[in-house]
């Protein structure tokens, strides 16, 4: 009889890839999409919208290790220096973001990137990798006391979307690891029921 435990549960292998740029002359920034697209910095830290980000991008490809954040400690996150939050704009809607995290030494990592189902395959994510990236590698000219950045470091699994290794290897990211861990099986969140179309 099941008892609930991990041994449980189901499990499912997925392969995590990290990938670097180590100079701004590895990035290879894809055109600009037609149309009034735009990239803004989210300056005001506001756990409301990140949320909603987090839960609208990644809602259909089980991002969910922030869904149990409080509100505190979302703030806490994007109030920390170096922290930034760069959205894609179509025609006023949000279509996507990038954040990004300095660490120690010079180091950038784009902790998320990714676009609202509704904007993929539109040519967005590639103008907005671009845009995240290069914001990553000038980081330090917006934050006083920050290292300037010496590398620009980011991971994507295998539950990604499809396209998303493509897109960083356009863009001049180099693969530097592959792991392959057991993970439990876990529903599709969706920032709602019945958001994503079959």
């Amino acid at each position: 009889m099941a008892d609930g435990s991990l041994s449980d549960m189901t499990t499912i292998a997925v392969t995590t890839w990290s990938l670097e740029q180590t100079a701004p002359t590895d990035l290879l920034p894809a055109a600009v999409p037609e149309g009034d697209v735009r990239v803004v910095r989210s300056e005001v830290p506001s756990p409301e919208f990140s949320r909603f980000l987090y839960a609208s991008v990644g809602g259909d490809i089980r991002w969910t290790d922030r869904l149990g954040w409080t509100y505190a400690r979302w703030l806490e996150h994007l109030d920390r220096p170096g922290v930034e939050t760069w959205v894609a704009y179509d025609r006023g809607t949000p279509a996507g973001y990038v954040e990004l995290e300095s660490q120690d030494d010079g180091v950038v990592e784009i902790v998320y990137f990714g676009l609202l189902p509704g904007f993929r395959g539109r040519r967005i994510g590639g103008h907005l990798l671009s845009y995240g990236t290069a914001r990553a590698w000038d980081l330090a000219e917006r934050w006083p006391g920050v290292k300037p950045t010496t590398r620009v470091w980011l991971h994507t699994c295998s539950k990604d979307g499809e396209h998303a290794m493509d897109n960083y290897r356009r863009r001049g990211f180099r693969l530097f690891d592959t792991k392959v861990e057991e993970e439990p099986e876990a529903a599709t969140p969706g920032p709602w029921p019945g958001a994503f179309p079959a």
